[in-house]
């Protein structure tokens, strides 16, 4: 045990160094992501606008636009099962979650890992499972990371109509560029100071707990999430990309509070990151029944908090499940 504790400030150390080099240590903790309609007037003054780097624009067609026939028949189906995904595909899906919690307006909205963004960039090396990736290998890694389930296989109904939706909805796109909005705008996106547990709850108190609920579990109408929980058994486990701090803060910058992104400060996006990403969730799939082990091979970054101790928990130790679960 004193072995784990030891990680956390060799952690925090590279941890403030990659924030920011110059700053001064703090004491560094978990975050959440904010999603509730209220931006304070302390904040609005210092929100920065996330810049995406300069990149080829596009624009997806209306959903008005998807045509008749077969063809558009499978785009619909692809677009429903992207939105209830865990009502459509629930033989793959472990939690309650869609893939539109990660990539909103049903994978459409730029810098929240719209699909039109991904589409034309893969085939693609990834260091996640250092291959080459189809991006249906990419799709089921959703399915087993932030969906917390199992993938479906590559020739599957499922996997051809999420692929069709996407392809749709990269129509005209060029292929092999970054275009304007793809997945989180994270370059250059750093916070004044290095991520703090303690001013990450204040912010997800004010500006999350109204949607997400104040322990973060989410809400649900007629038994289905209209806000994700953002930890727990019921959200995505250790290895998903989500419970990395770099990329969680830049969604969170640019999409939340839900309609009003950008309106947080960089740091507030930072702390609530840390303060969300340090609660325990479902196990990494990849864990191999040793969690400093299973730490350096799949989180040695100093934006997983997997393996470390954070308010006097060890991380990934003991993971979320559901009551009966064994």
């Amino acid at each position: 045990m004193t072995r784990h504790r030891l990680l956390l400030p060799a952690m925090t150390a590279v941890l403030l160094a990659a924030c920011q080099p110059s700053s001064p240590a703090s004491d560094a903790g978990p975050a959440t992501p904010a999603s509730t309609p209220a931006a304070p007037a302390h904040t609005a003054s210092t929100a920065k606008p996330l810049v995406p780097t300069p990149a080829t624009a596009f624009t997806p067609p209306p959903e008005s636009a998807i045509p008749e026939g077969p063809f558009g028949d499978m785009v619909r189906e692809g677009r429903a099962l992207f939105v209830h995904t865990a009502q459509k595909a629930p033989a793959y899906v472990g939690n309650g979650l869609a893939c539109t919690n990660c990539h909103l307006d049903a994978g459409r909205l730029p810098n929240s890992a719209p699909l039109w963004g991904a589409y034309g960039r893969y085939p693609a090396y990834r260091s996640k499972n250092r291959h080459v990736n189809s991006f249906g290998e990419r799709l089921q890694d959703c399915f087993r990371y932030s969906m917390n389930g199992k993938a479906p296989p590559l020739d599957s109904r499922e996997m051809l109509a999420l692929e069709t939706y996407a392809f749709w909805l990269s129509s005209g796109a060029p292929i092999g560029v970054k275009l304007d909005g793809a997945g989180y705008p994270k370059q250059g996106f750093k916070p004044p100071q290095p991520p703090d547990y303690a001013r990450g709850a204040a912010v997800f108190q004010r500006d999350c707990a109204l949607c997400h609920g104040s322990d973060g579990q989410g809400q649900k109408v007629a038994g289905r999430y209209v806000f994700p929980p953002l930890w727990g058994p019921d959200s995505f486990n250790w290895g998903a990309g989500m419970h990395e701090l770099d990329n969680a803060a830049a969604f969170i910058k640019a999409n939340m509070p839900q309609s009003r992104g950008n309106t947080l400060s960089d740091q507030d996006a930072w702390d609530v990151a840390m303060y969300m990403d340090a609660h325990e969730r479902p196990q990494d799939p990849r864990f191999t029944g040793d969690l400093a082990q299973t730490r350096r091979d799949f989180h040695d970054t100093p934006m997983s908090l997997y393996g470390t101790t954070v308010k006097g928990h060890l991380l990934g130790a003991r993971p979320a499940r559901r009551r009966g679960a064994r």
